[in-house]
C-alpha cells in the first residue's frame, strides 16, 4: 500500500519568541528569543525538530537565544491546551507538532484542532522507520512480518505516541501492505523516542515504529539497525538503511512537522516568526542539521499550511478508516 502525505509535509518546532530585536546586517529584525513548546518527552521527533531547528536560528543569528519545555500527555493534547487556555501570555511560544495533531482531533482523544491555533509554518518532513535491536533475529522487514504470522503473540511493536497514533499507524500499514492483520498487531506506546528506544533494548518490544531521523544516529553507534524506511529511495544521512519498496513492501510515507502559536497571536508577531523560519532555509546551519537528520525541506508558511493540513485531514481520515482506527 503507498501512502503518501506529499513531499509538501513539514516539520517543525515550537518557539517562544520576544520580538523587539536589533537588526541584523542584512537588513532584517532579529528575533530576541524563542521558546520551544514540545509536547512530547525527550529524544522524539518533535524534540529534535524543535531543538534542531533552534540550534540552526540561533547558529545563524536569526535568533539571539532558545529555550525548550516539554510537556507531555494526552497525546500532545496537553500542550495544545495549555497554549489554548494561557494564551494571552504565551504570545512569545511556538509550538512544534506533526501529524498527529490531525490524527487526535479525528479520534476524538483531545476537542482542539490545528484550527484553534495560530498557524504559523510547516518546516519539514521525515521518513518513518521500523527498526531492531541491534542483536535482532529479525534481518529485514519481511522477517518482522513472519515472525508475526507465526505467532502474533511474541510480537510487539513499540513507537511514541498513544495507540491510534502515527507510530501506530505508520507500523499498521506495513503491516497491511504485506497481507498481515493490522489489527492484530500489538503495539506498546512510549512517551517520546528515548523510552521507546529503551523498550527495545530492553527486550520489552522486538521492533520500534520511529521517526527516521530518531534512528540515525543510534544505528549508526550499532545499537540499532533499521530494517525498512519509507522514502521511496534510500535518503543520504544513512544510505544503509533499505526501504520498504525494495523489500516489495509498497509502503512510502513521510510525517510533516510545523509551529503552531496561540490563539490571538499579533500580525506583527506572526510575520517575524515567519520571516525568522523562511530565512532558515538559506543558512549553512540549517542544512546542516537537515542533513543530519535526514529530513525533507517543506515550507508551507501561512495559508498554504492551512490549506495543506485540511488536505491532510481528509487524506488520513480515510486511511484511518480503512485500517479500522475510525
Amino acid at each position: 500500500m503507498t501512502f503518501k502525505l506529499g513531499r509538501r509535509a513539514l516539520i517543525a518546532a515550537a518557539a517562544s519568541f520576544s520580538l523587539a530585536g536589533p537588526l541584523m546586517a542584512g537588513g532584517h529584525q532579529v528575533v530576541d528569543s524563542i521558546h520551544f513548546l514540545i509536547p512530547g518527552g525527550a529524544g522524539g521527533g518533535w524534540d529534535g525538530t524543535a531543538r534542531g531547528t533552534g540550534e540552526a536560528l540561533t547558529g545563524a543569528g536569526l535568533v539571539g537565544s532558545a529555550s525548550y519545555e516539554n510537556m507531555s500527555g494526552g497525546g500532545g493534547g496537553k500542550a495544545i491546551g495549555y497554549l489554548i487556555e494561557n494564551a494571552a501570555s504565551n504570545h512569545g511560544t511556538l509550538m512544534v507538532n506533526s501529524t498527529p495533531i490531525v490524527i487526535r482531533s479525528l479520534t476524538g482523544v483531545f476537542p482542539q484542532s490545528f484550527r484553534d491555533l495560530t498557524l504559523v509554518a510547516g518546516t519539514i518532513g521525515d521518513y518513518a522507520a521500523l527498526v531492531v535491536a541491534a542483536d535482532s533475529d529479525i534481518q529485514d522487514v519481511n522477517g518482522l512480518i513472519s515472525a508475526f504470522n507465526a505467532d502474533p503473540s511474541k510480537v510487539a511493536v513499540g513507537g511514541g505516541s498513544v495507540p491510534g497514533g502515527m507510530d501506530h499507524l505508520v507500523a499498521a500499514m506495513v503491516f497491511q501492505a504485506a497481507g498481515a492483520d493490522p489489527v492484530a498487531m500489538k503495539y506498546v506506546p512510549y512517551d517520546g523516542g528515548g523510552a521507546t528506544m529503551a523498550g527495545l533494548l530492553s527486550g520489552e518490544v522486538q521492533a520500534v515504529s520511529t521517526g527516521f531521523s530518531e534512528a540515525v544516529e543510534l544505528a549508526k553507534a550499532g545499537e540499532v539497525r533499521i530494517i525498512g524506511v519509507t522514502a521511496s529511495e534510500r535518503v543520504d544521512a544513512y544510505a544503509d538503511a533499505p526501504t520498504m519498496v525494495e523489500q516489495g513492501n509498497d509502503t512510502t510515507f513521510v510525517n510533516w512537522r510545523g509551529f503552531f502559536a496561540a490563539p490571538g497571536l499579533p500580525d506583527d508577531k506572526l510575520a517575524m516568526y515567519q520571516d525568522a523560519i523562511a530565512k532558515m532555509y538559506d543558512t549553512e546551519e540549517w542544512e546542516a542539521v537537515r542533513a543530519r537528520n535526514g529530513w525533507v525541506n517543506i515550507h508551507n508558511p501561512g495559508d498554504d499550511f492551512r490549506s495543506f493540513l485540511e488536505d491532510q485531514e481528509k487524506v488520513i481520515g480515510d486511511l484511518m478508516r480503512k485500517l479500522g482506527f475510525l
